[in-house]
């Protein structure tokens, strides 16, 4: 955005920054606190879960080595017991993960008003159900380990400094919880040195300062354009319609752009200096990306480890194509994607899911580019997918929930007197 455009905009509209506007019901607060207390109650749970099956792995080796027998000498035996104790286990991992989501989806869904709220609520709720799977996934990995000493692991050697089952502890957990990560690890490389206070205070402003400058741009630039472009969807008017997509694609990206630096280069590098999390690397040079599949590896590496980890990697590993195991990733991104963005808004239209369905036909087109000689089939990959990125995803996506709450409740803001 230029000068006259901020200019023009303040002639046109005036000051459309207001405080008080906003409603903030008490309820929404109230839940929302609510929600978030919940969350260290399945945690503990989860805990109690995993304590049981490491005192029953426990008892299991135990009782091997008084009968003077070691685990291989009746594999099949203790084969049927870990997968008897494991689908037990995954199931009561499962129940109380998948619970803990419903209760959040439900009260946002039906009792939190405000998008806001509701979204921070969804988004907790969900980053806590992918650690509680990967809670589970993990140690059921380790439990195998520590019941089949003899048969080949592809357990790390830094995992042999918390040996399973001395990781299952509450403060453990707890670390988990909080750390920059939705993948389970024991131990996770540390920050020799102190925290850095200052460098906390420097990334905590840049968050906040982030924040408001999203919050204005939001209520300034992006409102206006969203509500013009109420009537032309009504009429299905497609000209109108395609140049109001690209002119909140501009405002749309500088918002995206703000958040994502606020979250992955300031939110979540303050959060590892607290926690003394070594391993810093959030995201690589997206932007650059010569394929959308680059981009996809690339911007969000915590939610990508953990898709590589925890769903791709298995499929591939029981004798899936890489194509398969692909879509099943997307599949469940875009449902993840759809519980994020339709809970909050009251309105589950199914564009987020589609939108990242979307994804797997413009991967399989970009891929080729990526692997061309020479840089002409990476320049034109990177050109493909920054026009997809900025006029067929977000502004469209927004431009529908929009169109789908205004038909449901009108604003979110009180009109100001």
């Amino acid at each position: 955005m230029n000068l006259r455009l901020v200019v023009e905009n303040f002639m046109k509209y005036g000051v459309l920054i207001c405080i008080g506007c906003h409603d903030y019901r008490q309820q929404d607060i109230l839940l929302g606190a609510f929600l978030y207390a919940l969350v260290p109650c399945h945690l503990f749970v989860a805990y109690i879960i995993e304590l049981g099956a490491a005192q029953h792995a426990k008892g299991v080796l135990g009782r091997l080595k008084r009968s003077d027998s070691a685990p291989t000498d009746d594999p099949f035996r203790v084969s049927r017991s870990f997968q008897a104790t494991w689908y037990t286990i995954a199931w009561a991992h499962g129940i109380n993960a998948t619970f803990c989501l419903l209760v959040t989806t439900y009260t946002v869904y039906h009792h939190i008003h405000h998008p806001l709220i509701g979204t921070i609520s969804q988004i907790h709720a969900i980053i806590v159900w992918l650690k509680s799977c990967s809670y589970a996934f993990t140690n059921r990995d380790l439990r195998h380990a520590y019941l089949f000493p003899q048969t080949p692991s592809t357990i790390p050697d830094t995992y042999s400094r918390c040996p399973y089952p001395l990781n299952v502890t509450v403060r453990n957990l707890a670390y988990f919880w909080w750390a920059p990560t939705l993948v389970y690890q024991p131990v996770y490389p540390r920050s020799p040195s102190s925290i850095r206070w200052l460098f906390v205070g420097k990334r905590s402003a840049e968050a906040f300062g982030l924040g408001m400058f999203i919050w204005l741009a939001s209520a300034q630039y992006a409102a206006p354009v969203l509500r013009n472009s109420l009537d032309k969807l009504q009429t299905l008017a497609v000209a109108s319609i395609l140049e109001r997509v690209m002119k909140l694609s501009t405002i749309s990206l500088v918002i995206w752009l703000a958040g994502f630096f606020a979250v992955f280069q300031s939110a979540l590098n303050a959060l590892a200096e607290v926690m003394r999390f070594a391993d810093r690397q959030f995201y690589t040079d997206w932007w650059n990306s010569p394929s959308v599949g680059a981009y996809w590896r690339t911007w969000n590496k915590p939610v990508y480890h953990f898709m590589r980890r925890h769903i791709y990697s298995p499929l591939v590993g029981r004798g899936f194509s890489g194509h398969f195991a692909s879509a099943m990733v997307f599949l469940f991104s875009g449902f993840l994607h759809e519980l994020m963005v339709g809970v909050p808004t009251h309105n589950i239209l199914g564009v987020a899911f589609l939108g990242m369905v979307v994804q797997l036909p413009m991967i399989y087109v970009t891929a080729p580019l990526e692997k061309m000689q020479g840089l002409n089939g990476r320049v034109l990959g990177n050109c493909i997918f920054w026009i997809s990125f900025c006029l067929v995803g977000q502004p469209l996506a927004a431009l529908l929930y929009f169109f789908a709450w205004q038909g449901k409740y009108g604003s979110v803001s009180r009109a100001k007197a």
